[in-house]
C-alpha cells in the first residue's frame, strides 16, 4: 500500500509539474525565448512551483520503487493523465469534453482490474551482472533502432517512433532508480555512490528527457503520447520479471482478465489523449493533442 500511495502521489505532482510549467511558459504575451525565456522562466512563482513538483515527483516515485515492485508503480503513473484532466477542469477551468472523461475512467478502471488480478508479487534488490548487461543492451539497441528510423517520414511516424524509444527509455530508467534506491536503504549514502545504478540514473534521466522532447517537437501529441504512455509500463513489466523476479499469479483466467484490465486501461489512454483540449490556454473544449505531457523525472 505505501507503493501504491507514493506512486499515485508521484503521478499528482507530475500532473501539477506539466500543467503550472505549461501555463507559465506561455503567460507571457512577448513570448520571450533563449536566455530572456530562461530568466522569465526563473522569476515565475508557477513555474517555480511546477520545478518543485517535479522534484517532488522524482522522490515520491523513487520511495514507491524502494517499497515495491517496478510491475505496480510503474502503470500506476498513467494516472498522471487523468489527474492532469481534473486540474485543468478545477483549476484552469477549462470545458472537458465527455469523452475525454470516459477515457479517464476506463484508463482507470482498466488500471484497477489489472492490478488486482494480476497480483503482482516476488522481487529481489540484486539482479545478476548478465540480466543487468543483456536489458541494458537490448534496450539501448531497440530505442536506437526507432530513433534512427524516426530521422524521416512523415511527422506522425517520426512522434511515433520517438515516443516509443522514449517510452522504452523511462522504463529502463525506473530499473536504475529502483537499484539505486535499493542501494540507499542497505547501505546508506556511501553505498549509494560507490555503486553505478545512481550514475545510470543521472545518464538515462538525460537521455529520456532528449528523447521524450523529440517526440514531443516531431509529430502529433497524441501520436507520440498515448505510445510513450503505454510502452513505459510495458516495458517496466518485462524488465521487472527479467531482472527482479517478479511474478504474477498462475491462472490462465486471472491473468487473461488481467490482460484485458490492460488492453481496457490503453485503450483509455489513447481515447483520453485523443479527446482533451488541445492546449491549456484559450482553446477550452476543443480535441485534439492533449497537452498533459508525461514529464517523469
Amino acid at each position: 500500500m505505501g507503493a501504491i500511495a507514493f506512486a499515485l502521489l508521484a503521478a499528482l505532482c507530475n500532473a501539477v509539474s506539466v500543467l503550472t510549467r505549461h501555463v507559465a511558459s506561455t503567460a507571457d504575451p512577448d513570448r520571450p525565448t533563449g536566455l530572456r525565456l530562461v530568466g522569465y522562466l526563473l522569476r515565475n512563482p508557477q513555474w517555480l512551483l511546477g520545478s518543485a513538483a517535479q522534484v517532488g515527483a522524482f522522490g515520491c516515485q523513487a520511495v514507491a520503487l524502494q517499497l515495491g515492485q517496478l510491475s505496480v508503480v510503474q502503470p500506476l503513473l498513467v494516472t498522471e493523465l487523468v489527474m492532469a484532466l481534473v486540474l485543468r477542469q478545477v483549476f484552469v477551468h477549462q470545458e472537458i469534453a465527455w469523452a475525454a472523461w470516459g477515457g479517464a475512467a476506463a484508463a482507470v478502471a482498466g488500471l484497477a482490474v489489472f492490478i488486482v488480478a494480476a497480483e503482482p508479487r516476488g522481487g529481489n534488490a540484486g539482479p545478476t551482472a548478465g540480466h543487468w548487461t543483456g536489458a541494458i543492451v537490448v534496450c539501448a539497441v531497440v530505442a536506437a533502432a526507432l530513433i534512427a528510423g524516426a530521422r524521416g517520414g512523415s511527422p506522425s511516424r517520426r512522434a511515433a517512433l520517438y515516443g516509443l524509444a522514449a517510452g522504452i527509455t523511462w522504463a529502463l530508467e525506473a530499473t536504475f532508480i529502483k537499484s539505486a534506491t535499493d542501494d540507499l536503504a542497505r547501505a546508506g549514502l556511501s553505498g549509494l555512490f560507490a555503486n553505478w545504478p545512481v550514475y545510470a540514473v543521472a545518464v538515462g534521466g538525460a537521455a529520456g528527457v532528449v528523447i521524450e522532447q523529440a517526440a514531443l517537437q516531431s509529430g502529433p501529441l497524441r501520436v507520440s503520447q498515448p505510445l510513450l504512455t503505454i510502452t513505459d509500463p510495458i516495458v517496466s513489466i518485462a524488465l521487472s520479471v527479467w531482472l527482479f523476479d517478479e511474478y504474477f499469479v498462475l491462472n490462465p483466467a486471472v491473468l487473461a482478465a488481467a490482460a484485458a484490465g490492460f488492453l481496457v486501461m490503453c485503450g483509455g489512454v489513447v481515447l483520453l489523449s485523443l479527446t482533451a483540449p488541445a492546449t491549456v490556454e484559450g482553446d477550452a473544449g476543443q480535441a485534439g493533442d492533449a497537452a498533459t505531457v508525461r514529464d517523469e523525472p
